[in-house]
Order: C-alpha cells, then structure tokens, then sequence
C-alpha cells in the first residue's frame, strides 16, 4: 500500500503545526489553533467513549458524523486528503502527533458518506508512528516456509467472563488450513512461561505473538494485560513485564487481543499498552481501542492470519481483516488499532507455491490415535478440543520437568471413567509438545509390537534408524539394556525427546489382582524396563498412559496420577458450541436437546454421541427420548459395567458412592467421610478412584484431591438409598461444606 506521514506537533501552547509528507516535494503544512482541537476532542469524548452507544452500534449516523469531521479537520480547506485518497491499492497513513490527538479514532476517517478504512477500493489504514527508528534493521526479506505464530491465551481462576479462547485458536488453524501455520501454544498463560518458550526457539523464529485475554486498566491508571501465576491465579501484566519476559526476542507483529490494549488512558495522557510495547521494541503491535466481542475478536484474528499465512503484506493483511469485520456487519469493525515504529510492513511468508518453500514436518497429533480397523481417528481434533486448562497446566509441568528435580516422573497416568477424553487429552499434550518426536500404542502391547517403536519415530538419519532397529531387534540383551543404549546422550534417540504413548491402557495391559489390578506379564517385562531407562540415561522422553484403572507404579520408577473430572458447566457450554445439533440455536426441539445434554452428565464423549442421536430424522419425540435413555444406558453398560464392575463392589462402597451422588459438585475428602461414616471410607474412597467410579480431581483454589461421582451413575445408585438415608447425605453434606468453605476455609498448599 502507498505510505504518506501524517504529523501533528504543538509549535506553542495555544498553536499547533500538520504536516503532510506524500513523498514528492516538500511536505505540506498548515496551522491549527488550540480551540479546534479542544472542539474535536470533546465531540470524541461524547461520542466514542466506553459507554456511549454510538460507537457500539452497526451502521450509526452519529458515528459516520464523527468519521467525517474527522477526515474534514485532517483535510481542511485545502483538501489534503482529496488527491491521495484514491489510489490502489490503498494508503497507509502513518501519524505522528502528541497527547490526546494520538488517540483519536482515526478509523473512522470517512468521505462522501463512506468510511475510508474499509473502502473496496483504496482502503485507508490509519497506523500510530511511535518513534523514529526501526527495530527492523536490515532488509525485510519474507520466511520461504509456513508462517509461525505463538500463540499464548490466559484464563485466569475467577476471572470473568471465561473467554473462549479454544475457539480462537480454532478458527486460526481453520483459516490457515490451505497455506498451513505452525502455531506453538504457550499453555500456562504465565509471564515465565512466554519467557522460557520464546527463549527456547530463539529471536526471529516466531513472526507473530498473539496474546489472547482480558486486559484493564489498573488502580494506577496503568494499561495492564491480565496474565495467570503457576496455579491459575490472577496477576496483572504490565507492558515493561511482557517485554521483559521476551528479553529482545521481538517477532514482526505483537497482537495483544485484549479489551483496551489500544486504549491510552487518562485522556491520551498515558500511553496505551500497544504504544508502549513498540516503544519497548515490538516493530508493529494491535490492540482494541474498548471491549470487543469474543465472536468480533477471533473472527479478526482468522482473517489476519489468513492474509499473513497467504503472504500479504501487514497493512493489507489489517485492511482485509477490518473489511471482513466491516461485511459482516459487526459494530466493533473501528476498534482495531495498529501502533507500529519505522519497520516496513511487509509480507512475513512467502506464498504458497513459492520455489522451494518449506512445509510443516509436524503431523497433527489427533492423527496418531487411529482406530486400526476405520482408520479413523478416535480422539478430538485440535480445533474440537476445550477445557480441561488447569490438567493440561499440571500435565505438562510433570512432562518437562527434567529429571532429579522436586515433581519430575518417568511417566503420566491420565485416568478417570470411560468417555471423559482421556485419549483426546494425550492428544493434546503431544500438540502442547511440538519438540517431542510420538510413539502411540493402542489396546494390548507385547514385545513385538513394542519393537515397532523406531518405525513410528522420525530420525535424524538413516543411521540412526538402522542402529535403533538393530538395538531393539538384539534379543541377547535384555529390554532394559537395549532402552538404556538407544536413550543415552549418544544413542540414536539421545539427541531426540520422545512422548511414549500406551492408549487404552487397560485393555490387554492389566490384570485383575486381589481387588485391583496390576500390569500383566508382558507390560510388566515392558513399561519397568522404558521407564527406567528414562531415569538411568536423564532423558528428557517421557511415557503418557492413559487407562480406565489405576494400577502400582513399578518399583525404581516414579508415576504421576492425573484424574480427569466431569466437564465443569463452563466447559460443557464450549463443548456444546462444537457440537451441530445440541448447540444453542440448532433447529432441534429445545425440550429434546434439553432432555439429551442432562443425560450427558458433562461427559464429553456421551455428549458426541447423544448429538448423533437427537438428528434421526426417522423419530419422533417419544422415540427420540427413548433413543437417548437408551443410548445413556448403553454408555454405562460399555463404561460402568464392564465385567460387573459397580455390581461386584461391596454393598457399603456402592452405598458410598450414592450417598457421594447427592452432591453436585466435586467436595474434599472430609465432606465424603462425613456423609458415608463408615470406618472404611478412606479405602472405600480409594478403591472406587482406582477403578474410575469416583472421579478424583485438584481443587484450583487449595490445589487438594477433591471427588465427585458423575451424574452417569444415578440411575444405578440412587435406588441403593432410603428416602432417609438420601435425606440423611443432604444433610450432612450441608454441615460439612458449610464449615470447610464459609467458617474454616482450608489455605492453600505450599507451592511445590
């Protein structure tokens, strides 16, 4: 696009000077005195404030109004703007000026009844110039390869509203499907999070950070991002934090999509938090001038990336963004605004079929969980998934911490009932984990098919394939030996971290023991020998297991549990977003999608399936109800009663459990003692999580176990109960939670 330079500057207190430079000629300059910039100033204030209606409001006369006063006193009786506003493929406009002014709406610029920034024809891009140099040293030559984004969301315990930020990084992925991005997730939301990841990739690798949150203004008047501490507590991020936190390590573009990140508060007088990160020496950043929607927000972040990923140039890619917001009639089409110093904005990326461009190596990880008779995968794709943020937080603190230090482990045991997404959370550890070459098993593993474990593995070279193949085929040593020598510093897999992923763990790995289970003979040859080689070699390879049952660490070996729990009501409201037919708004009966998602019971795959189910179109509404009781009561006999599992417990455990039921929410260990008093309960309590009856999870807040039994089970237990005995639970339910959460609060654990 045409850049021209815009600046503004005061000459005396009551006296200001506009320059205009078109690059041909001297600029051209005018005066303006104090009592017409007061004048616009207060008209913006009345009209484009954070309450005012005006700005809110698709289509306002009042708003068109001001984009042409707007454009009148940029253009003034000489018509400056006139001559160049009509040139393809448009203009970037980058303006220099002071104080409130800076912060105008300058988006609005409009002319003849239409507003510049989103012309067809030759678009306007208005662009904030902070300073007089360019971080961007030498010449911008675009990457020959895919564009690379880092891509950090924060969701904060108790932060409203919980923002849909799965669905953002959904729509990027999608938007980019064509041209294909590598988006690394910075998944702790943390400050040192964002420090280690871009730390470890180095300065130059990303082209874009995209920052996804809520931000503020503070008590001080400060701009701040709101960011999360190592247990999802809120902390708030100012801009001289984040920049410390990237430590120089600046990409081309920083989009902080956050409310007010391009607002300058005090009346202009503080700079905004976009301002100070270019100033801080981000070469362009974006923020919203006031609160913007979720839905308006992710829409324009699919449609940057898209033009970035295509090859586009920064200012057309925010042009083309801001037109898509404009065509689908958002109201919030003007917030964006773009800060920037002297750095061209140029294209990041080559096109597509450019000569020799690179592609991404990295293969989706949903695609590892095949079905081996569909083919098809069994797991949630990376733009299906949501929730599940504080397991995902702790999971891949236990991944990557290295061995010898406090909480580091050889392997993860993702556990919990049938259908909670164990399978789908492995999934999603291995895309959180791009540096990691994968090895999936699925069902039963013996010793040959174990040693298919180079054959799944990528190596740096032909030799190290074949020492590996030779190393795992060398039946003269044991197993152990074998894993040690292929782990080492210097064997073929040293230099490479794995994730080792045995799924559906239970099936063929376990037997039943004395009540419990433990690793049948084969495993019990395989998974000691893997993870003590980790351990003896320091590799940084890890083992993901995901299993039904718990079942005894092996001996030398640490194993870390992590339970999943029931979907929390605000996850299940993304879940059902994803899902056709039981979504808000879809054309099903609203008594029929009513009557499904509460059979659900916040399971996510019962969830997948009951969305099939209410689209019959050969049923009516009793066969519909009957179809999904009788889908419900399918999924406990697949989940629940495998082998007589809750039938072949004890009678005071089944008692246990629906006593536990009578609580809707998940509760400390002493609230399930207090309503089953039975000099058993610790182990009742230990054995019904070892077999996933009863969901074990970690309380954000305290960060202690904390137990719930699924809605799933009710039908099965309630009847186990008197009306005495369910009054009974009620109420001793009450006292107990009355007194750990209103008069004895427990503090949190110590930060391990």
């Amino acid at each position: 696009m045409n850049t021209y330079e815009l600046e503004i500057f005061e000459q005396t207190s009551d006296y200001s000077e506009l320059r205009l430079s078109t690059g041909e000629g001297r600029p051209k300059t005018r005066g303006v005195d104090k009592a017409a910039i007061d004048r616009l100033i207060g008209v913006v204030e009345r009209q484009y404030s954070q309450h005012s209606v005006t700005q809110q409001v698709f289509g306002s006369p009042q708003l068109l109004g001001l984009g042409t006063e707007l454009a009148a006193f940029l253009d003034g009786d000489e018509r400056w703007l006139t001559p160049i506003l009509h040139h393809p493929p448009g203009t970037t406009l980058r303006i220099t000026v002071a104080g409130q002014l800076r912060h105008l709406p300058w988006e609005l610029l409009a002319s003849d009844g239409a507003y510049l920034a989103v012309s067809g024809h030759a678009p306007l891009l208005p662009v904030r110039a902070v300073g007089t140099n360019a971080a961007l040293k030498t010449p911008v030559t675009p990457g020959n390869r895919p564009l690379r984004v880092l891509f950090m969301a924060t969701s904060p315990e108790g932060v409203e509203p919980v923002l849909r930020y799965e669905a953002e990084e959904a729509a990027i992925l999608d938007a980019t499907v064509r041209t294909g991005t590598e988006l690394v997730v910075e998944e702790s939301g943390t400050l040192e999070g964002l420090r280690f990841l871009s730390r470890d990739h180095g300065a130059g690798y990303f082209d874009v950070l995209h920052l996804s949150g809520h931000a503020t203004i503070s008590e001080t008047g400060q701009p701040v991002f709101v960011v999360e501490d190592e247990f999802g507590g809120r902390v708030d991020a100012t801009a001289d934090q984040i920049a410390h936190a990237l430590a120089g390590h600046w990409p081309r573009l920083v989009f902080v999509s956050g409310c007010l990140t391009g607002s300058a508060p005090g009346g202009g007088t503080v700079p905004s938090m976009s301002e100070s990160l270019v100033s801080a020496g981000a070469p362009a950043v974006l923020g919203w001038a006031l609160p913007v929607g979720d839905l308006s927000a992710t829409d324009f972040a699919a449609e940057l990336y898209r033009s970035l990923a295509d090859g586009v140039p920064l200012d057309r890619a925010v042009t083309e963004a801001r037109q898509h917001l404009f065509t689908q009639k958002r109201g919030n089409w003007h917030l964006l605004r773009v800060y920037a110093d002297r750095s061209p904005l140029a294209p990041m990326v080559t096109p597509l079929h450019t000569k020799g461009r690179a592609r991404i190596q990295i293969r989706p990880a949903d695609q590892e969980f095949l079905d081996p008779q569909t083919q098809l995968s069994r797991v949630a794709a990376r733009a299906a998934f949501v929730g599940r943020r504080r397991v995902i937080q702790r999971c891949l603190r236990t991944l990557k911490k290295p061995q010898g230090t406090d909480g580091a482990a050889e392997a993860l045991v993702l556990q919990g009932m049938g259908g909670l997404g164990k399978s789908s959370l492995a999934s999603r550890l291995l895309e959180r984990m791009p540096t990691h070459q994968r090895a999936v098993w699925y069902g039963r593993v013996d010793l040959t098919s174990f040693r298919e474990l180079a054959s799944k593995l990528s190596f740096s070279t032909m030799e190290q394939q074949i020492e590996a193949d030779k190393l795992l085929a060398n039946e003269q040593a044991s197993l152990l030996v074998r894993l040690r020598h292929l782990l080492r510093v210097d064997g073929p897999l040293g230099q490479t971290p794995c994730l080792f992923v045995f799924d559906d763990f239970e099936v063929g790995n376990l037997d039943e023991r004395d009540g419990g289970h433990v690793l049948s003979a084969e495993m019990a040859d395989i998974l000691p020998a893997l993870l003590k080689a980790i351990r003896e070699t320091g590799s940084p390879s890890r083992v993901v297991i995901t299993s039904r049952y718990r079942f005894p660490a092996p001996a030398g070996t640490t194993v870390v549990v992590e339970s999943l729990e029931t979907l929390t009501d605000t996850e299940q409201t993304k879940k059902l977003a994803n899902l056709p037919n039981l979504r808000r708004g879809s054309s099903i009966d609203p008594d029929i999608r009513k009557r499904a998602i509460h059979a659900s019971a916040g399971n996510p795959r019962l969830l997948d399936w009951l969305d099939l189910i209410v689209a019959q179109p050969s049923l009516d509404i009793d066969g519909l109800i009957s179809a999904i009781e009788g889908e419900a009561d399918r999924f406990r006999r697949e989940t629940v009663l495998a082998k007589n599992l809750l039938g072949s417990q004890a009678p005071e455990l089944q008692k246990m459990l629906a006593k536990v039921n009578v609580i809707e929410l998940p509760v400390p260990a002493e609230t399930v003692t207090a309503v089953h008093d039975h000099p058993d309960a610790t182990s009742h309590i230990e054995r019904a999580v070892q077999l996933g009856l009863m969901e074990e999870g970690t309380d954000p807040e305290t960060r202690r176990p904390r137990y719930y039994v699924s809605n799933i089970l009710r039908p099965l237990i309630r009847p186990l109960l008197t009306d005495d005995e369910y009054t009974e639970a009620c109420a001793a339910a009450a006292r107990s939670l009355y007194k750990l959460w209103v008069t004895d609060p427990a503090p949190p654990l110590p930060a391990s």
